[in-house]
């Protein structure tokens, strides 16, 4: 569901739409662009199709939202991008506004009760990628390191080792559609970055 239909669904209008497009077109971003939101809002209409017409409109507005701040600083940056979205849906009831918000606080450490259906659909398809073709992961993996450029090489090293291990010692997957679909090759691609850096670092293992 595009933003425009989905605002619109919502009750709200869909004038911030040209800031979020410049919002995402920042010089900076390499793989947070609005090609990721816009895969993020398509896997999750995907996995949201049993769900009414306002949730699905609900999960799509915070797809479109979920990285539109985005300065590689976790954590302030989805807090920054939940407040944006609910200056951006001015005239929006409130219980729609606040749930909003927590599906994009929620991506912050990917948890969420496990009976919601609206965060899962949303945590799943922000992991999509992790699922994708080798040469699209690869893709991804560079671009997301290019954002983290300020950040020296031994330093991102390591911090990446860790996030990766974190993914893979936990299923990374909440719906069995989504684990269908990406869990196989994620898992794969992950363990493949994994061996990189460890060798890189000089880990025997």
């Amino acid at each position: 569901m595009r933003w425009p239909e989905a605002i619109t669904q919502l009750g709200g209008r869909p004038d911030a739409w040209p800031r979020l497009e410049a919002r995402y077109a920042e010089p900076h971003r390499r793989y947070h662009t609005l090609a990721h939101a816009a895969a993020v809002a398509r896997d999750s209409a995907w996995l949201a199709e049993g769900l009414s017409a306002t949730d699905r409109a609900v999960v799509a507005v915070a797809a479109w939202a979920h990285d539109v701040v985005y300065d590689a600083k976790p954590g302030e940056d989805e807090r920054a991008s939940a407040a944006w979205a609910r200056e951006a849906l001015e005239g929006v009831a409130e219980a729609h506004v606040e749930r909003v918000e927590g599906l994009i606080l929620a991506t912050v450490g990917h948890d969420a009760p496990p009976d919601d259906l609206l965060a899962t659909a949303l945590l799943d398809a922000d992991l999509a990628v992790l699922g994708a073709p080798e040469e699209q992961y690869t893709a991804y993996a560079r671009g997301v390191r290019e954002e983290y450029a300020k950040y020296p090489d031994d330093v991102w090293r390591d911090g990446r080792i860790a996030v990766l291990e974190r993914m893979l010692s936990r299923p990374l997957y909440r719906s069995e559609a989504a684990r269908t679909r990406w869990a196989s090759t994620a898992e794969k691609n992950l363990t493949a970055e994994l061996t990189h850096w460890r060798r890189a670092r000089g880990d025997h293992r």
